[in-house]
């Protein structure tokens, strides 16, 4: 096939994606093959020398060589055999299919793009740690609807951003669990009649073990499915803190001062300052979204074994880990270079009534109300105040009105003018909630040393994931090396 015929069944930014997988592979597949006796030393010493001149010439070969063939599998093994004839090139690929062959490759590929996202998430972890540990006393309104509701420390709320994203860590990590599983071995479906060894390669590759059932290995996309599962995850949290951060930045909120590197100007309006980034990563969580719906619609009602339909999956999935990885890293930058406006987000924490619900509360407390009705007490006051004022909406003589309102009411049960005035206090509203997770300044210090421990413990297991891989393809290294001498 030549031209345009010949571009559709190709997949060129795939597949340099996976060019350093399938060398790889190459090499395990021919060390097992030399070991089992099924290719002798010298072909295969012959062979993995080639390789390793692949390598050494890599861009050379995607620029020239990939886009004359219909994939990178193809290519490196024409490439093989034009440098060392049919006889020995066309050895490497003996009980081996393209059906394991790029399944594997997208595993090794996509297991080593999970360890970047976990990386990258618990980087944007720690940054929302330390910022919330500058902001312990920084009181804000804490909102339901977007309309004030309690206050809140920033603290708090950096916490809760951060406990989400730790979430999508701990899916991340138990993806990788399926995603590092070996395909290799299982031919283009119903295994090989060579005496080959499937677990050795997969060791040699740092796979923790194989997809046991030939069909099922090189049929199986789901974990495509999972991998942009986690990314869609990722990004919904993440374009809930860029949507926070737009807000916050607009002279409405006026609670952060996004950096300059991270905003653009206007052609036409000299003064802007436009949170572009943020804008982006919240547009961004569409694309990754949209990924993972071509996946779905791809994958669905496909017969077994391999169809080509497979091939349209990698692209997603590419775009998806790419698009989800920038946008952790933009969200970490735009943290750790924001300034948040600790007087405006204390101003905002006053109004809106945050301080209602410890009204309702101290009538429970101090005079044995039902809740219900200690909230419709407060709630009729709260009416009462705002038909009554003389003042626009939310200025200060309306939230003065209601204070009155409730200060009158709790006078009427008998509260202090000093029990009045604590339930009054949006500072000792939030020392109040001392509960598991809330906002009181002893909760958030025993929160914010417990995270820092789950996120060492979180860093120690990135660790652990990346030293087994390596010391496998360091393995692997070396019997290369063992077999071409």
């Amino acid at each position: 096939m030549e031209g345009e015929i010949s571009d559709f069944l190709k997949s060129l930014e795939a597949d340099r994606w996976i060019f350093n997988a399938d060398i790889l592979v190459d090499e395990a597949h021919v060390v097992m093959l030399a070991e089992q006796g099924i290719l002798n030393r010298e072909d295969a010493r012959a062979i993995l020398a080639a390789l390793g001149d692949l390598k050494e010439q890599s861009e050379e070969f995607l620029a020239k060589e990939l886009p004359r063939h219909e994939d990178v599998h193809t290519a490196i093994e024409a490439t093989l055999i034009q440098k060392l004839d049919e006889d020995v090139g066309g050895r490497m690929h003996t009980a081996r299919s393209r059906n394991d062959e790029v399944a594997t490759c997208i595993r090794i590929a996509l297991r080593d793009e999970l360890i970047g996202v976990a990386r990258a998430l618990l980087a944007l972890r720690r940054t929302l740690l330390e910022r919330a540990s500058q902001e312990i006393e920084t009181l804000m309104p804490g909102y339901t609807h977007l309309q004030h509701a309690q206050p809140t420390t920033l603290a708090h709320h950096l916490i809760a951003h951060h406990d989400a994203f730790a979430r999508d860590f701990e899916r991340i990590c138990d993806a990788f669990k399926r995603v590092n599983r070996s395909p290799l071995g299982a031919a283009a479906l119903a295994g090989t009649g060579f005496p080959i060894k499937r677990e050795r390669t997969a060791a040699l590759l740092g796979f923790d073990g194989i997809i046991e059932n030939t069909m099922d290995a090189v049929s199986a996309r789901d974990f495509i499915v999972e991998a942009i599962s986690c990314f869609a995850n990722v990004m919904i949290n993440a374009s809930r803190l860029a949507e926070e951060l737009i807000l916050w930045s607009s002279a409405e909120f006026k609670f952060v001062r996004l950096p300059d590197t991270l905003t653009s100007g206007s052609s036409i309006m000299p003064q802007k300052r436009n949170p572009d980034f943020a804008e982006l990563v919240r547009a961004k969580a569409g694309t990754v979204f949209g990924c993972l719906t071509a996946v779905l619609c791809i994958l669905k009602a496909l017969p077994f074994s391999y169809n080509r339909d497979l091939q349209e999956a990698t692209p997603h999935l590419l775009n998806a880990v790419r698009t989800t990885l920038s946008s952790v890293e933009v969200l970490t930058k735009m943290l750790e270079g924001c300034k948040f406006i600790r007087e405006r987000m204390a101003e905002e924490a006053e109004k809106g009534g945050t301080f209602a619900t410890e009204v309702a509360d101290t009538l429970v407390r101090e005079r044995g109300i039902a809740f219900r009705t200690a909230h419709r007490i407060v709630a009729s006051s709260v009416v009462a105040s705002l038909q009554e004022g003389t003042g626009a909406a939310g200025t200060e003589v309306e939230e003065e009105s209601m204070r009155e309102a409730l200060r009158a009411k709790m006078a009427e049960f008998g509260l202090s003018a000093t029990a009045a005035e604590e339930a009054l206090d949006v500072r000792k509203n939030v020392e109040r909630r001392k509960t598991r997770g809330g906002p009181a300044r002893e909760e958030i210090l025993r929160a914010l040393k417990s995270r820092e421990e789950d996120l060492l413990k979180d860093e120690r297991e990135v660790e652990r994931m990346e030293a087994k891989i390596r010391e496998s393809l360091e393995g692997l290294e070396r019997e290369v090396e063992k077999w071409m001498h």
